[in-house]
């Protein structure tokens, strides 16, 4: 269990005060299925809220405490039905698939100025991975290459 300074509490409290909650826990308690909603939720946002339907304040308090121990998520708020944990982003590594292009990339282009006097024009620009520069500066868009008929016809 994650162990948080009363001052980084406070804060945390401050700002789950706006958050809805994104799990509910219902009369079927603690289930492995709501058990992984929370672990995901808490990867994807951090700071979640929880609602605890039930009447039982000790069976609350013991989900609480329960969920901070198995998740590795730090208790923040325990206020009525709603509870309030806290675990740090995981950073998800994506893996570039062999199909993918290669994406986005700044490019700067300098134009000259039409009379050849004044300061020539600088301007950068996000290409995709298909488009290129022309000499003029303009971008274009890659054209497939065509593919010969014959040579279709030779390699079937």
């Amino acid at each position: 269990m994650i162990k948080l300074t009363p001052a980084e509490r406070a804060a945390l409290r401050a700002e789950a005060h706006g958050l809805n909650p994104v799990v509910m826990i219902g009369e079927a308690g603690l289930t492995e299925s709501v058990k992984k909603e929370i672990a995901s939720s808490l990867d994807a946002h951090g700071l979640i809220k929880v609602r605890v339907f039930g009447d039982d304040r000790e069976a609350r308090i013991a989900i609480y405490e329960q969920v901070c121990e198995e998740l590795e998520a730090a208790p923040v708020q325990h206020i009525g039905k709603l509870l309030v944990l806290y675990r740090p982003k995981k950073d998800a590594v994506k893996e570039r698939t062999a199909k993918a292009g290669k994406g986005m990339r700044e490019v700067t282009i300098v134009k000259p100025s039409p009379s050849g006097t004044k300061k020539p024009s600088v301007t950068k620009v996000l290409l995709k991975g298909n488009e290129r520069v022309t000499q003029g500066g303009n971008i274009k868009r890659a054209k497939t290459r065509q593919a010969s008929t014959k040579k279709n016809a030779l390699n079937k």
